[in-house]
Parts: structure tokens; sequence; C-alpha cells
């Protein structure tokens, strides 16, 4: 908020300069000039801040908040408070996108043979377990043309997406197929852990063989605990909240292609997770770090 004025009118009545600085906190030296309209070196410091604000918020397409945003002015070198930033922010009219949580798609199968529960709620982010421990779930998109769903495969150590498919149906082609990418792109070790709700494509014997030609070791949650697989449903939370609900989509294929831009383009290559330390699945996993907007960077 602009102070000056108030303590102009101060001044205007003949009232203390002084005395209205100091309950305003503000330096008698910056109001003077202010008076004389010259910019304080805090003023200067207030622009030049506002305007890599706002170039970082459009970069990151008008999703990152104040804790990002704080972030990548840090990678970048900028190093400001995240109250400063906020506040910035507010001055400036930019906000961040805040996730809902939105319901899961897949349906409890009552029949499903006993699998165990080898994740526990034990999502700890790990770089050095890459790899070890997989979640997948279903999720879906509203077109014209009809629904799109969405399976997705994502690594618990580094939160990357390592796999995923879409389809115009909810039959366990489409979970296998997202666990068949995933095996394709990263190969991993024997005995690698899949973890997903109890949705009857997961616990299907169809899955089941896929997972075994493979060395997978399936995982399954406790029945009616959404938050046994909180990692899968926050990303979608996330994708629906930064992508989907933004717009309409006509077709299945426009939507599939905002969402193969999205994954690889945006999610696992740049978005700050605030579970990696405000870093991306991919440079949590190379351990490296790029700026979202370049020209921030410090020499």
């Amino acid at each position: 908020m602009n102070v000056y004025p108030f303590i102009e009118a101060e001044q205007a009545g003949k009232h203390n300069v002084k005395r209205a600085c100091e309950l305003l906190k503000v330096s008698r030296s910056a109001f003077y000039q202010h008076a004389r309209g010259e910019q304080s070196a805090r003023d200067r410091v207030d622009a030049e801040l506002t305007e890599q604000i706002i170039a970082v918020h459009a970069a990151s397409n008008g999703t990152y908040g104040a804790p990002r945003i704080h972030a990548e002015l840090a990678a970048a070198g900028r190093r400001h408070g995240r109250k400063r930033i906020a506040a910035r922010m507010r001055e400036a009219g930019v906000r961040g996108k805040s996730p809902r949580r939105w319901k899961a798609t897949t349906i409890p199968d009552p029949n499903a043979g006993n699998r165990p529960d080898l994740v526990e709620r034990d999502f700890t982010a790990d770089p050095a377990a890459v790899d070890t421990r997989w979640c997948g779930d279903i999720t879906y998109i509203n077109t014209w043309e009809g629904w799109l769903y969405l399976a997705t495969v994502i690594d618990l150590a580094s939160r990357r997406v390592v796999g995923w498919a879409t389809a115009d149906h909810l039959k366990t082609d489409l979970v296998d197929a997202a666990l068949s990418d995933a095996l394709a792109r990263r190969r991993p070790a024997d005995g690698l852990v899949f973890h997903s709700d109890r949705g009857c494509q997961y616990t299907s014997a169809q899955h089941a063989r896929l997972a075994k030609r493979h060395g997978v070791r399936l995982s399954v949650g406790r029945r009616g605990q959404c938050w046994d697989n909180a990692v899968a449903e926050s990303f979608f939370s996330t994708l629906k909240t930064e992508l989907i609900h933004r717009q309409a989509w006509p077709t299945r294929k426009a939507a599939h292609q905002a969402t193969f831009e999205y994954i690889e383009g945006w999610y696992n290559t740049r978005r700050r997770h605030s579970s990696l330390g405000y870093l991306s699945p991919a440079a949590y996993e190379d351990g490296t770090d790029i700026s979202l907007v370049p020209a921030l960077k410090v020499a």
C-alpha cells in the first residue's frame, strides 16, 4: 500500500511529519525523495522485483504462487524474502493456482484377492531410490467428444511421471499401457513395487500377468483410503488445476496433445515441486537446476 498520501495529508495539515513516518514505518528521507519526485532505492528494487515476478509468473503459464516464484528467483540468484514477494504479487494483482481435490475414477473390486500394501503411505522423496517404487491411478478429462481417460505411473522417489497412456475406455488395457510405457522408458530392476488403489483394472489377472513378466511386485492401498495413493491424487489435482479446467477441450486428440506437452514439457522437466525442495523431478534426479526464465540468471 502507498502510504505517502497519508503523510502528505499530515504535512498539509501542519502535523508532525516525523511522527507520521514513524507510525507508518517509512523513513523521512524516503518520503522527501518521493515528495521531490525521486525514486528511493527500495522503490527501485521493488519495481525490478515486480518485473521479475511477472516474468516468472508468465513463464509458468500463470500457475506459480509466492513459494515457487521465491524458489525460481533464488535459483536465478535473486534472493528476496517470500513475504516480500507475496506483497509484490498482491500489489501487481498476480496470483497462482491452488489445487483442489477430485475423486478417483477406479472402481473397487470386491472379489479381488488379498494383496499387500508395500508402501504404507511412505511417500518419502529420495533420489537414491528412483525406480524402486512407483504408483499408478486413473483420472478423466471431459471433451466435447466424450471422456478421455488418463492413466499415469509416477516414481515415488522423484515425483516424475515415468509412464502414461490415454484411451476412451476404462479397461485394463489402459493401465497396462501406462505401466508398459514406464517399463520401456526406465527399464527398472526386478523387484520394483507398483502401488495402486483397489480398482478392478489394477487387481485384474491380466494386470498381474504383465507385472509378473517384468518382475514387478504389485501393492494396493486399503479399501476406501484415498490417502494410500496420495501422490497420484496430488498429481491429478495439479494437472486439472493448471491445465484441464482452464479451457474447454473440443476433441480427445487435443486433450491428449495438451497432456503430453504438460507432462513432458512442463511437469517433469521444469515445474518446481515443494516436496522436492522446489526442484523439478528431472533436476531432482540428476542434481541440476535450470531457471524457468534464463534472462534472470546472474552471471
